[in-house]
C-alpha cells in the first residue's frame, strides 16, 4: 500500500462515470495490446499516446513536433542564467541546507508532460503508451522500450513504482498524491497507479510533476545524504562543470535517449546552460549590464522601465520582452481580512476597508501606471465572471439566492475606482456607512462599537516591501478612525502564524494553475478553516462556496468547468473576503538579442529550453558562442 485509502483533495463524485473519461485518451493510431506475450492485466486494454480533459487531444499520435517549437533550431552555444540562491549538494530529497541547484529539472524525465497550446492535455514522455481502466480508478502507464539512464541502464516500471514509494512519505508531494492507493508494478514495461476516487485532471496534473528516479542508484544510496556527486540522470543534460556557492553548468546528453521523440523536437538546443549565483539584485542586474549573463527576469517595475543601458536597447542589441507565465494565473498580491477574526467577518466590514484602498494612487506613485488591478481571482481567463451571470451558473447559485448578496444576481461585480481626489472622497463616505451599518461608529476621532471597543487593525508582516502599499493605507484607516498597525515578525514566527491563521490581516498572492480545480479546496473550501496549514487565509466558511467547488471538481466538459469557477469567482468577489491589488501579469523579461525564440504557447512557456543560439545575431554584438557573454 503506498498511500493511506482517504481522499480529501476532492469529494465522492457525484456521477457513476465520467462521460468524458471514456474518451480522453484520443489518437489516430490506439494499440489495444492482446499478443501473447503481453502481461494478462493489460491485454484488451487500448493504449495511446496522450490524455485529455475538457476536450479532445489536439495531437494525433503520429505528430511530428509541438506547434509552438521549431524542430529546425540549430544545437549550440550557452544560455547564462542567475539564480539567487546558493546550492550545497546534489542530492535529490536532501532535508538541510539550501537543496539541489537551479536546473536540476533538466536532469530526469517525468511519465508525461503536459502540452503549451492545450488547456489539459498531456503526451507520453518516458510512457510511450497510457490506458485508463473501465472504472477509471486505474491508469496504466507503458513505458518506452528505448528508454534508458544515461548509465546505459534501461528505465523500467520498477523505478516508477521506486519512486513514488520513496515520496509518499514526504512532506508536501506525499501529501497532495495521497489520491493513489498503490503503484504496481506488472512488468518491466508496465505500471499501474490505483486510485481511491475516479480519475480528474487533477490527479494527472500532479503525476507528471514526478521526475522519475534510479532505483538501481538510490536503492542502495540514501537520496537524502549530501553528495557533490553527479548523479545518474535520464534527461536532456547531465550536470558539467560547477562550483557550489559560484555556478552550476548542464551540458547536454548527446547520447539522451529521448531526443527523437516528437514532444522533444525542437527543444533543448544549448550545448551547455549555466546558472551563475548572486545573492544580491542590486549585483544580478550589473552583471547583466555587462553581458555575463543572458536573460534577466526583472520583477521591479521602476529597473524595467528606466534601470536597462538606453545605448544598447537603441542599437537593439538588448530587448524586452512580456512573457507569459504560462498556467499560472490568479491574483499576484491582495491584502488579506481573516474573516475567523470577529471584526472582519461582517461583509460590509471588509467591503469599506476595500474602497479605502487608493489603487489609482499606488499605480501612478509606485508602478509607473503600468499595473493592472485584479478584478477576479483569475483575471484574463475563461474562467473569470464577466457580466451578469449565465444561465449555467444561475442554475448553480439559484439554491443559494437566499443566502447570497442580491447583487450577485443584479450587477457585474466591479471594484471602486479612486482616479481622482473627488472619486475617492466618495469612496470613503460610501466606507464610512458601510461601517455605521455593521455597527461601528465614528466617535471623537476613533471608530467604536456599542461597547465603546475600538476598531483596530495588526497588519502581519515579514517583509520590508510592504510598507510602500501598507502605510499609505494606514493614513486612510486613520481617516475613518481605524487604528491600524504593521508588526514586522522574523520568518520562523510568520510562518507559525500563518500555518495556525493567527492573524487579522496579512500580503498574499492567490497565483493557481489553470484549471485551479486543483487547488480550489485548499485555498477556499470550509474544511480549511481549522486545518493547520491550510491555504484557506481568509477564513471562507459559506456552503455555496463548497458546493461550487465540487461541481468544478466534478465537471466533466470544459462547459461546466467554467460555469462553476465563473459562479465560485462573483460569490468570492461580491463577499470582499480579500483587496485584490496585482493580477498576475506577462513576466518582465530582458536578454541580449542573441537568440531565436519560438511563438510562445498560452499555458506552457517554450523558455528556455524551446529557444536557440543564433551566431549571427551573437556576431552583431561580440559575443562568443563558446561562452556566452559579451566580449569586452
Amino acid at each position: 500500500m503506498l498511500l493511506p485509502n482517504h481522499d480529501t483533495l476532492s469529494t465522492p463524485r457525484t456521477r457513476t462515470l465520467r462521460r468524458l473519461l471514456l474518451a480522453i485518451l484520443v489518437g489516430t493510431t490506439p494499440v489495444v495490446v492482446q499478443a501473447d506475450d503481453a502481461p494478462l492485466e493489460v491485454r484488451g486494454l487500448t493504449f495511446k499516446h496522450g490524455i485529455a480533459f475538457f476536450g479532445e487531444l489536439k495531437y494525433p499520435a503520429d505528430f511530428t513536433h509541438f506547434d509552438y517549437l521549431n524542430p529546425d533550431a540549430p544545437k549550440g552555444g550557452t544560455m547564462v542564467l542567475p539564480f539567487s540562491t546558493a546550492f550545497d549538494t546534489l542530492a535529490p530529497m536532501s532535508e538541510s541546507g539550501n537543496g539541489p541547484p537551479s536546473g536540476y529539472h533538466f536532469r530526469n524525465d517525468t511519465l508525461i508532460v503536459r502540452s503549451g497550446d492545450e488547456l489539459s492535455a498531456f503526451y507520453g514522455r518516458l510512457a510511450d503508451g497510457i490506458a485508463i481502466s473501465e472504472d477509471q480508478r486505474t491508469v496504466y502507464f507503458r513505458i518506452h522500450p528505448e528508454a534508458r539512464w544515461d548509465d546505459g541502464v534501461p528505465i523500467t516500471a520498477h523505478d516508477v513504482n521506486f519512486t513514488f514509494e520513496l515520496i509518499a512519505d514526504e512532506i508536501g508531494m506525499g501529501f497532495f498524491l495521497r489520491f493513489i492507493d498503490d503503484v504496481s508494478v506488472i512488468s518491466d514495461h508496465y505500471v499501474a497507479f490505483r486510485l481511491n476516487v475516479e480519475l480528474t485532471h487533477d490527479h494527472i496534473t500532479l503525476i507528471q510533476y514526478i521526475g522519475i528516479m534510479p532505483r538501481h542508484i538510490w536503492s542502495v544510496q540514501d537520496p537524502k545524504a549530501h553528495t557533490l556527486e553527479p548523479p545518474v540522470s535520464s534527461g536532456p543534460y547531465r550536470i558539467g562543470q560547477m562550483k557550489t556557492g559560484q555556478y552550476i553548468e548542464y551540458v547536454r546528453n548527446e547520447d539522451y535517449w529521448g531526443a527523437d521523440l516528437p514532444l522533444n523536437r525542437g527543444r533543448y538546443n544549448f550545448d551547455r546552460v549555466r546558472y551563475d549565483i548572486y545573492r544580491d539584485a542590486t549585483v544580478t542586474r550589473e552583471a547583466f549590464r555587462k553581458g555575463l549573463i543572458d536573460i534577466l527576469d526583472e520583477g521591479d517595475v521602476r529597473h524595467w522601465v528606466t534601470g536597462l543601458p538606453q545605448d544598447a536597447l537603441d542599437k537593439g542589441w538588448l530587448r524586452k520582452i512580456r512573457r507569459s507565465y504560462g498556467i499560472s494565473v490568479g491574483i499576484e498580491s491582495a491584502l488579506i481580512l481573516n474573516a475567523r477574526v470577529p471584526r472582519f467577518s461582517d461583509p460590509r466590514v471588509r467591503k469599506a476597508l476595500a474602497l479605502s484602498v487608493n489603487f489609482d494612487w499606488y499605480n501612478e506613485k509606485l508602478y509607473y501606471g503600468q499595473a493592472i488591478r485584479a478584478t477576479s481571482y483569475w483575471p484574463n481567463t475563461i474562467i473569470e465572471a464577466h457580466g451578469l451571470p449565465s444561465e449555467m451558473e444561475l442554475a448553480l447559485l439559484e439554491p443559494f439566492r437566499e443566502s447570497l448578496p442580491a447583487e450577485v444576481f443584479t450587477q457585474p461585480f466591479a471594484l471602486p475606482l479612486s482616479r481622482s481626489p473627488d472619486s475617492f472622497r466618495e469612496n470613503l463616505v460610501e466606507a464610512k456607512a458601510l461601517l455605521a451599518e455593521a455597527g461601528w461608529y465614528y466617535t471623537e476621532g476613533k471608530l467604536r462599537n456599542d461597547d465603546g471597543e475600538p476598531f483596530t487593525l495588526e497588519f502581519l508582516s515579514l517583509d520590508a516591501a510592504n510598507n510602500r502599499t501598507v502605510l499609505p493605507w494606514f493614513d486612510t484607516l486613520e481617516r475613518l478612525g481605524i487604528d491600524a498597525t504593521l508588526r514586522f515578525i522574523e520568518s520562523s514566527q510568520f510562518g507559525y502564524r500563518s500555518r495556525h491563521h493567527d492573524y487579522e490581516a496579512l500580503a498574499q498572492g492567490y497565483g493557481m494553475l489553470m484549471p485551479p480545480t486543483l487547488e480550489l479546496r485548499s485555498n477556499f473550501h470550509s474544511s480549511g478553516i481549522d486545518t493547520e496549514g491550510s491555504r484557506n487565509w481568509t477564513g471562507v466558511d459559506l456552503p455555496v462556496v463548497d458546493y461550487l467547488i465540487e461541481q468544478a471538481e466534478d465537471a466533466s466538459t470544459l462547459e461546466e468547468m467554467v460555469a462553476a469557477c465563473q459562479a465560485l469567482d462573483r460569490v468570492l468577489m461580491w463577499h470582499y473576503f480579500i483587496v485584490p491589488l496585482q493580477a498576475v501579469e506577462k513576466r518582465r523579461t530582458v536578454f541580449w538579442d542573441k537568440f531565436g525564440i519560438p511563438p510562445e504557447p498560452l499555458y506552457r512557456p517554450a523558455y528556455p529550453d524551446g529557444w536557440w543560439f543564433d551566431e549571427v545575431k551573437a556576431a552583431r554584438i561580440g559575443v562568443r558562442a563558446e561562452s556566452g557573454t559579451i566580449n569586452e
